[in-house]
């Protein structure tokens, strides 16, 4: 369910997927959050083309009893952002002759505030429920494909680089065949942007079918791999020029994940630093000396 935190990200990122008269409530919303903070029901029904009705269901699938909570988040957001200046550059595009200095300008404006709303909207309670469950698991299973298959493959190296027993992949084969080998106190975890890539939702479904505990981390929170899953944790997506979908999700991931592992890490301290010590040395020697 969708807290206050983070509304507005997950407002922008699932209005698209709405039925069309929730759709334009959404619209009307990001066409000027800080005027959706101060307008009433009426009000907002009226600038939507909709009723006080349908404005109210709107608050309902974003998991607010009704526009009172919905306007409270918003008027939080609109605020914290200002004091930030999050917003600044933000929703800029890049055009094919802009000076480069002008493009990171946008590019670091919009990453600042993905890892921002992303944090907003992440359950630490969720997260220390999958941390917990991958320090007990006999064997982490991480997967996704195309980027979010890199990420995967990122995370499950930075787990076995704390003795995490931990199989990652970005082929949808292996990581189905490891699938069908867990069972009860094991983790998979399915990494999806959409959360409708089909080969993550056969891992997983797979995953859960054996008895293991299945974690999402994905950009919609009502989508197939969310209702798969016993945890989900969302990520944020701001698009940006040339950066679409995946591609724009792939920071939040990152962000999303490292908690997951930080949370690890924190729970199995002795061990993590053990780990650190040994790959430390042993990697020395591949190190070329200072001058």
């Amino acid at each position: 369910m969708l807290v206050a935190a983070g509304a507005l990200g997950r407002i922008q990122t699932e209005t698209p997927a709405l039925p069309e008269a929730l759709r334009r409530v959404g619209e009307a919303i990001l066409a000027d959050p800080a005027e959706a903070a101060r307008s009433t029901i009426i009000t907002l029904a009226e600038r939507s083309g909709s009723s006080p009705a349908t404005v109210t269901r709107f608050c309902r699938v974003f998991g607010f009893a009704g526009y009172a909570g919905l306007r409270v988040a918003l008027a939080t957001e609109n605020g914290r952002a200002a004091q930030a200046n999050w917003d600044a550059g933000v929703g800029h595009e890049i055009g094919p002759t802009d000076p480069l200095d002008a493009a990171i300008g946008v590019m670091a404006a919009a990453d600042s505030r993905l890892i921002q709303e992303t944090a907003a909207q992440l359950d630490a309670g969720t997260v220390a429920t999958v941390a917990e469950a991958v320090v007990a698991a006999r064997r982490v299973l991480i997967f996704g494909v195309s980027t979010s298959g890199a990420v995967a493959v990122m995370m499950g190296g930075r787990l076995r680089r704390i003795r995490i027993p931990c199989w990652s992949h970005a082929d949808a084969h292996e990581a189905l065949a490891d699938a069908a080998l867990l069972g009860e106190g094991d983790v998979a975890i399915g990494i999806s942007h959409q959360g409708r890539t089909r080969e993550v939702l056969e891992s997983l479904g797979e995953a859960g079918d054996r008895g293991a505990l299945t974690v999402a981390v994905t950009s919609f929170a009502r989508s197939p791999l969310a209702e798969l899953s016993d945890h989900v944790l969302t990520t944020a997506s701001r698009e940006t020029t040339f950066r679409l979908g995946g591609l724009a999700a792939v920071h939040s991931q990152l962000f999303v994940l490292d908690t997951v592992y930080v949370a690890v890490a924190q729970r199995t301290y002795e061990q993590t630093n053990e780990a650190f010590e040994l790959t430390i040395r042993a990697l020395e020697s591949h190190r070329v000396e200072r001058n």
